[in-house]
């Protein structure tokens, strides 16, 4: 899963130094802040909402509630949209078979019914998943969705020729083939002709895989799983006005600017085990600059960032000194990183990219991040906390947060001699233009390097143009880029929903490609191959341990944190609560207002 915040101008890079990242410690530990418990401010208090609801009898019907943006979504048709905030702000406008529970912490990473009855009847050893729908589900004009609804919505993952850039997980796995080629191109009469997915009647909707899949339904959960009514299908231009099916309708949207959700009066409560929908509507302020957002969150006239990527520097600054009641700091469920491309030499060579690990000081690195409280506990492996399988700072087989925190020459020089380079060599670190914390980050692993012998120049790139910059190996390959700087979260949680676009040797492509060390290691691709087969949870988590341990063991990256954030709440926010379903985002889905006439 990508995040996406365009957050400020460049100088703010420098922002993240260590007298920032002593005041966030400083701060997160009880000192220097507002009244940690809310009670000058009527704020809830420091992370009162961390894994945990805060003000949850406050809420009442109606309102506006106000979100900030410091980018819009990539798009917000459900097809579409891969950013993390729009899967979770999508929930207002769409419903899925099943979702994501609304519950803080772990317990939101749990699937739930939702536009289904029941979870799905499992049966074929794990390739036939049936549902039943709800009675009273309809459209925001008082029609039923029907499951061929959910078919047709679900058959647009096909058309990836006119609706790019959403999660294709779906189609992967119930056409592995590429048999069907999309509704656009169906030449049924219904245009429902995928194979695999049957509707024998308007309330039942039945999936057969070819072969079985243990995420199957965490897949139907995300937001590309969503109903789209043929009839109102406008295809390329759908994500400007969705046709609801949840709680919610666009009354209006300006993209880059502003967004207006108000009532979809059809909706009814009675059909929805979900949904609570508290204010009556629901606006999104989008700002080019992120300190200007922030501005705004600590005036008190925005409730949240929709992009809950953490405040910018200057912002969280100002809120841990003045406003600490009013934040939370949840370990989210990204690992950034640095990754080596293995057609870039010398990192061709194991021991030339262990000495990168080995030299680098992995404390300056969390510095240049925020820190441990804005930045994260500093990362030692690939696999984030909230996926079951993970191990934390237990498993640090470099001794990153250890022995190693501040970098080891003598063990990176005895690795540069092993793989033939015992003067060092020169190098190229790619780094996104837009993303002033990664500049930071390549800064630091820029002055350790070069302690060990090691040149390292930096190459700002577009940011907006990453699928066809670094995502291309062939360019890889000619700008020299042997160290790119990353991050990822999982797109479900689980080592499938977070790695198989990272390290399965199948995912390798020649545009949009995220396996940016060109893994293509058979023994991972066939732990991958075992994890989806295997049905039972011990399996899978002891399977996933594993792929992390051989992808640590190739020392194809160099993990930065296991990140956290700095994000706002308004004092007039209730029932908010961080989730893990969506990377320790708030979970948007019910959150009311104390004060709706404020």
């Amino acid at each position: 899963m990508t995040t996406q915040r365009t957050s400020g101008r460049r100088k703010q890079a420098l922002a993240a130094t260590a007298a920032v990242a002593a005041l966030l410690t400083t701060a997160a530990c009880g000192g220097g802040g507002d009244d940690d418990k809310g009670s000058k401010t009527g704020a809830a208090g420091f992370d009162a909402a961390n894994n945990k609801v805060a003000q949850a009898s406050a809420a009442k019907k109606g309102g506006t509630l106000k979100f900030g943006a410091a980018q819009d979504a990539d798009s917000w048709d459900t097809t579409r949209g891969y950013y993390g905030m729009m899967w979770n702000f999508a929930r207002y406008y769409s419903r899925q078979l099943v979702t994501n529970k609304a519950e803080p912490g772990a317990a939101g990473a749990e699937i739930t019914p939702d536009l289904a009855t029941a979870t799905a009847k499992v049966t074929d050893d794990g390739k036939t998943y049936t549902y039943t729908l709800r009675d009273g589900v309809t459209w925001e004009d008082g029609k039923p969705v029907t499951s061929k609804d959910v078919k047709y919505g679900i058959e647009r993952v096909w058309a990836q020729d006119v609706l790019s850039g959403g999660p294709t997980y779906l189609k992967d796995v119930l056409d592995p083939k590429g048999a069907y080629k999309g509704p656009y191109k169906d030449t049924s009469a219904d245009k429902l002709g995928l194979k695999a997915i049957d509707t024998p009647d308007d309330k039942t909707i039945v999936f057969h895989l070819p072969e079985a899949n243990s995420d199957f339904e965490e897949m139907l959960a995300l937001v590309s799983a969503s109903p789209v009514r043929q009839d109102m299908d406008t295809k390329s231009k759908y994500g400007l006005k969705p046709f609801s099916s949840g709680p919610y309708k666009f009354a209006s949207y300006a993209p880059g600017k502003d967004l207006k959700l108000v009532r979809n009066t059809s909706w009814k409560q009675a059909s929805d085990p979900v949904r609570k929908a508290y204010p009556d509507e629901i606006t999104i302020k989008f700002f080019s600059d992120a300190n200007q957002l922030d501005q705004r969150l600590l005036s008190g006239d925005l409730d949240l960032d929709l992009n809950q990527t953490g405040m910018s520097p200057q912002g969280r600054t100002t809120a841990l000194k003045q406003h600490k009641a009013n934040l939370d700091n949840p370990v989210s469920g990204y690992v950034r990183y640095a990754v080596f491309p293995q057609s870039v030499k010398p990192f061709d060579n194991i021991e030339c990219r262990k000495a990168v690990i080995l030299g680098a000081d992995h404390v300056s690195l969390q510095t240049a991040r925020g820190g441990p409280v804005a930045g994260g506990d500093i990362g030692t492996n690939m696999l984030p906390p909230s996926v079951p399988g993970a191990e934390g700072q237990k498993y640090d087989p470099y001794k990153l947060a250890g022995d190693n925190k501040n970098g080891n020459a003598a063990e990176a020089k005895a690795a540069l001699k092993a793989c033939g380079q015992p003067n060092g060599f020169k190098t190229t670190i790619a780094v996104r233009n837009n993303k002033p914390v990664e500049v930071a980050t390549a800064q630091s692993l820029q002055a350790s390097l070069a302690k060990i012998g090691i040149t390292a120049e930096i190459d700002q790139y577009d940011g907006s143009q990453t699928a066809g910059i670094i995502g291309s190996p062939s360019n890889v390959k000619k700008k020299g880029y042997g160290i790119i700087i990353m991050g990822w979260g999982p797109d479900f949680p689980s080592v499938q929903g977070f790695g198989l676009p990272l390290w399965n040797s199948k995912y390798i492509a020649q545009s949009g490609n995220n396996n940016y060390a060109l893994i293509n290691d058979k023994t991972i691709d066939g732990l991958f191959s075992s994890y989806v087969t295997t049905l039972d949870d011990a399996g899978k988590t002891k399977i996933a341990t594993e792929i992390n341990h051989k992808v640590m063991e190739g020392a194809y990256y160099l993990p930065f944190v296991f990140e956290r954030f700095i994000n706002w709440r308004s004092d007039n926010l209730a029932n908010v609560y961080t989730t893990d379903g969506y990377s320790g985002q708030y979970d948007f889905v019910n959150l009311g207002l104390k004060n709706p006439k404020k």
